[in-house]
């Protein structure tokens, strides 16, 4: 027990003594730490001093460097500049001599021309008392007066002129037709090639077929008030004859005769005919109708390319299915006439889209001449305005009756397609009485010409063929007269294509052997 206390006391003594010593001498050790740290610091600092200074010293010397080599350069460029200046001062006074020198020598000139010019007005006073005794002696010598020997020299002119004018007239021609008609005529079967279109003969009646002729009672109805609803809600005649399984639908406006023919088609499918039915089925038949027009204008502008129209402007095109002119269908003849003109465009290198959209509203108008007062171009040209329709298509509207000066080729163009749709064979046909009348009116123009012995319109009013007096009409002035006939043509008579002018010139002589 008591060894052990020994042992406890022992170490608590030894804990006592060796404690302060053990803190003491990790203060010391500490110190230590602390004051080498502070050596090193302090030397880091005074490494870290130098070396800024020797960064400081080397940038200045690198911004004097620098400060000199700029200094240089500038000197060097302000040399340059002033060698460039004192270049250009020299050039200036050797340009400034020699336009004195100019100066000089054109003084000198004036000078010269002023002294020719005094002895030009001398000489030309001299020669006028010469030219004034010269014309005297000559009237005197030669029995005439000056107007009278004007008189002569301006006659032989005249036919010296009218010679020389049909040889020009005949080689003009004759170049321009060799190379414009070359051309023309290949791009213009290249077009009719491409866009060949059915021919159409539709008239002012349409025929519906009957399953029976009972039917025909049933349509006139008790007292005919069946036909009276049916005329009076459609606009039209329904002619009920002697036909058999057939009546017939009679009006000028086609719309109307297509209602009143679906609506009569319905009517016998249903069976029901009466006054209250037959006005369900005609508003039935113009709905069909309506839906019809518009589809037919999408098919339209799909065929022909042509976007961004009105929907209002796509019903007006719809509509010309149902209008002819001269047995043409409209709307068919549009169709070919944008395609031509697109083609020709393309041909000649001009902008295709304008032209085919042109081509296909030229005559938009006659989907509303039945309807409002005016031609089919002045109510074309006023709806494409309307719905702000670019100016160019407007012109080549306005223009392809002649009715204005076309402004741009594509006009010209539209004229040219729309002639060629309507002058093909069996494209168009012409009541008799205004083929007469044509033809006469040809011959009439052909005949008011002084020295025409005959005249014959042939070819269907195509070529108009004049036979002259050869006593009275030369060579040279049958060229100039087939212009001046064409151009008569031109401006009195309206026609689609063109018509030849062929003049025909006969000497003979006749004797006999006794």
């Amino acid at each position: 027990m008591q060894t052990v206390l020994i042992v406890v006391a022992t170490f608590l003594i030894s804990a006592v003594i060796f404690i302060p010593v053990g803190v003491l001498i990790r203060k010391k050790i500490a110190e230590s730490k602390i004051q080498s740290a502070e050596n090193e610091a302090k030397r880091l600092i005074e490494s870290v001093k130098i070396e800024a200074e020797n960064m400081k010293k080397e940038e200045l010397i690198k911004a004097k460097e620098e400060v000199l080599q700029i200094r240089n350069d500038l000197d060097k460029e302000i040399k340059e500049r002033r060698g460039d200046i004192q270049s250009q001062e020299r050039r200036l006074i050797q340009k400034e001599e020699n336009l004195e020198k100019r100066i000089t020598v054109f003084d000198g000139k004036e000078k010269e021309l002023e002294r020719k010019m005094a002895e030009a007005e001398a000489k030309k006073e001299e020669l006028a008392d010469l030219y004034a005794k010269e014309s005297e002696e000559l009237q005197r010598i030669s029995g005439l007066s000056e107007d009278q020997a004007k008189q002569i020299l301006l006659s032989n002119l005249d036919k010296e002129i009218t010679q020389e004018k049909a040889n020009m007239i005949r080689d003009l021609d004759a170049k321009a037709r060799e190379e414009a008609t070359k051309n023309a005529r290949e791009i213009v079967s290249f077009a009719i090639q491409k866009c060949a279109a059915d021919h159409t003969s539709e008239t002012t009646v349409s025929v519906v077929s009957l399953p029976n002729d009972e039917m025909k009672g049933r349509l006139i109805g008790r007292e005919g008030r069946n036909i009276k609803t049916l005329e009076t809600l459609t606009g039209i005649d329904l002619i009920i004859d002697d036909t058999p399984e057939a009546v017939i639908i009679s009006g000028f406006d086609p719309l109307r005769r297509e209602v009143a023919r679906i609506a009569i088609e319905k009517l016998i499918e249903d069976g029901r005919i009466h006054p209250a039915k037959i006005e369900e089925m005609v508003e039935k038949a113009k709905e069909e109708v309506a839906e019809t027009i518009k589809q037919e204008g999408e098919r339209a502008a799909m065929e022909t390319g042509v976007n961004n129209l009105h929907p209002d402007i796509i019903k007006l095109i719809g509509k010309l299915k149902y209008r002819t002119s001269y047995g043409q269908n409209v709307l068919n003849h549009s169709i070919e006439v944008s395609n031509l003109a697109r083609i020709m465009a393309e041909e000649i290198g001009i902008n295709p889209k304008i032209a085919r959209r042109a081509g296909l509203l030229h005559d938009i108008g006659k989907a509303l001449d039945h309807d409002m007062e005016g031609t089919h171009v002045e109510l074309g040209v006023e709806v494409l305005r309307k719905y702000k329709e670019n100016e160019i298509v407007v012109n080549a509207v306005e223009a392809h009756h002649g009715d204005v000066e076309p402004k741009t080729l594509e006009a010209v163009l539209v004229q040219a397609a729309d002639a060629i749709s309507a002058s093909r064979p069996g494209a168009r046909r012409e009541t008799l009485e205004s083929y007469i009348k044509r033809l006469e009116k040809l011959e009439e123009i052909a005949n008011s010409f002084e020295g025409v012995d005959k005249s014959f319109a042939i070819q269907a009013g195509r070529e108009i063929r004049l036979i002259v007096k050869p006593e009275h009409v030369s060579d040279a002035q049958m060229v100039v007269m087939a212009r001046d006939v064409a151009k008569k043509i031109e401006s009195e008579m309206e026609y689609p294509g063109q018509i030849k002018v062929n003049i025909i010139r006969e000497s003979r002589v006749i004797d006999y052997a006794k």
